[in-house]
């Protein structure tokens, strides 16, 4: 059976809605969690040591807890956080950059790729997998075609390596040293008196057409529309997936956690959970098409 994960929280809550997010998700069945900030190193509303203490509360709770390391690297106070998650010797590490994998070769440390990092072949994999990659996650904008290949790839290298898959959620599309909400209220990026927690969900931005495109995350931009893979775990299961991810939202969590659970166990919802949220669907990207776009299965 797939194994259910919970990403990272792309977003920026405050520090009681973070331990109340995770308390609730202690009880839900996904089976993998990952936490740490990813995307903003200003945000500091949870200190390292805050992380370290959920990730032993959730273990406690039986679940398998990942600490998630930034995707975009700029200074140096950055990679002393990076160095403090990749040699706490407690976790697993996902590397969402480049220096996150530098450094887990270094010390010599199993760790997981996230959905930031760059594979689309199986010959990255292989020299991975030799430097300590014990699981990847397949790029956001790959499809089901270049999944395939990759996974038959690793079968003919006899390569036991776990494949996750993105699977609910506004995808992540891309980060910037830039801060785009800062930029929108006009503050420097230095200064953005954290206006990013005034938008649990992002910042919708649209086209003149009112067609909402994007969504603005501090110095992420993700899509405008809600990937949902839910009706394609079966096929996954059967093409030897090991895990889907579903992405953090402020509400509504939970009852997605569920719909994907029943799928995952053969009993597919009567409601989709995109009929539970206010956003538009999107699921182009499995399908080798604009990510945008919602192809009818």
């Amino acid at each position: 059976m797939l194994n259910l994960s919970l990403g990272p929280i792309l977003w920026f809550w405050s520090r009681q809605t973070v331990f109340e997010f995770y308390a609730r998700a202690a009880e839900w069945p996904v089976d993998t969690v990952y936490l740490g900030e990813v995307v903003c190193s200003r945000r500091r509303e949870l200190k390292p040591d805050d992380w370290l203490g959920l990730a032993r509360d959730l273990k406690g709770c039986g679940k398998n807890v990942v600490l998630s390391t930034l995707t975009l690297i700029e200074s140096d106070a950055d990679l002393r956080r990076l160095r403090r998650f990749c040699e706490q010797g407690e976790f697993m590490v996902e590397a969402n950059d480049q220096s996150a994998v530098q450094v887990a070769i270094r010390n010599g440390l199993p760790f997981v790729t996230g959905p930031s990092m760059n594979i689309y072949n199986v010959a990255t994999l292989k020299l991975l997998a030799r430097q300590g990659l014990q699981g990847w996650s397949l790029p956001v904008e790959l499809g089901r075609e270049t999944l395939g290949h990759l996974l038959q790839g690793l079968e003919r290298e006899g390569l036991a390596l776990p494949a996750e898959v993105f699977a609910w959620g506004f995808l992540p599309l891309a980060w910037s040293s830039r801060c785009f909400t800062a930029r929108h209220y006009n503050l420097p990026k230095d200064n953005c008196q954290f206006r990013c927690i005034e938008h649990p969900d992002g910042l919708e931005l649209r086209s003149r057409e009112s067609q909402e495109l994007f969504r603005i995350n501090g110095i992420s931009t993700l899509s405008g529309a809600r990937y949902d893979l839910m009706r394609q775990l079966p096929l996954m299961a059967d093409m030897g997936v090991s895990t889907v991810r579903l992405s953090p939202e402020h509400q509504g969590m939970e009852e997605v956690v569920h719909r994907f659970d029943q799928v995952r166990r053969g009993e597919m919802p009567a409601v989709d959970p995109l009929q539970l949220v206010e956003a538009p669907p999107c699921n182009g990207y499995w399908y080798g098409q604009p990510g945008m776009a919602q192809v009818m299965e």
